[in-house]
């Protein structure tokens, strides 16, 4: 790897690790000698990094401006709870008939739960954020298809900023999401998918703030 690209793909991790942890919030506009100052760097690095962050959707350039933070758009936190609750829905039901498998995840899920309340009793909500994701993770992994664990990757990053984002808004969901997801993690134990599906939707649509759904909606 050349030192230019070695370069370029410091500042793409640094700044895209800015944008969802939120500390470089949708609608702030950066530039690249900004960027560059800070990291000790040239613009070139910079530049690079910047469209690709504009290729995966984080960022719109503006010449001579800068580069424009792309804001959470308008019905994409529902998109993204509709999707994540099918494919970790269908990961459940998956394990729910293998005992072994189902066992395991349900330790990995106890795992991940204890660093969540380390996370929340310091504070730190970006750890937090990472958790999260990770906790959800699991699950999608569990569930042996290869082609939804991808797509659920590509989620992802999207699940944690969302997140970071309402955890900014309300600090003190931090308690009731360790609660959720406890609850979770015990459906997921007893093999019931149905009510996994129906408790991960409300978790997702409360902690997201939107509106929550009629059984029959959903």
């Amino acid at each position: 790897m050349s030192k230019l690209h070695s370069a370029a793909e410091v500042v793409y991790r640094e700044v895209k690790e800015r944008i969802l942890s939120a500390a470089l919030p949708g609608g702030e506009l950066i530039s690249e000698g900004e960027i560059a100052a800070e990291m000790g760097t040239s613009r070139t690095p910079v530049r690079e990094a910047f469209l690709r962050l504009e290729a995966e959707g984080w960022m719109r350039l503006y010449p001579k401006r800068g580069a424009l933070i792309v804001p959470v758009a308008d019905g994409e936190a529902e998109h993204v709870v509709s999707a994540r609750r099918l494919v970790e829905t269908d990961a459940v039901r998956a394990v729910a008939g293998n005992e072994t498998a189902r066992t395991g995840l349900a330790a990995a899920l106890r795992e991940n739960l204890v660093a969540q309340r380390e996370a929340a009793a310091s504070g730190d909500v970006d750890g937090f954020s990472g958790l999260d994701a990770d906790f959800h993770g699991l699950i999608v992994r569990a569930g042996g298809n290869p082609l939804l664990v991808t797509f659920y990757a590509g989620l992802r990053e999207r699940q944690r900023r969302m997140t970071t984002r309402s955890l900014a808004r309300d600090p003190l969901q931090l308690a009731s999401i360790i609660d959720d997801h406890t609850a979770l993690a015990d459906l997921v134990e007893s093999a019931d998918a149905d009510g996994y599906d129906a408790a991960v939707t409300v978790h997702m649509r409360r902690v997201h703030g939107l509106p929550l759904l009629s059984a029959g909606a959903r």
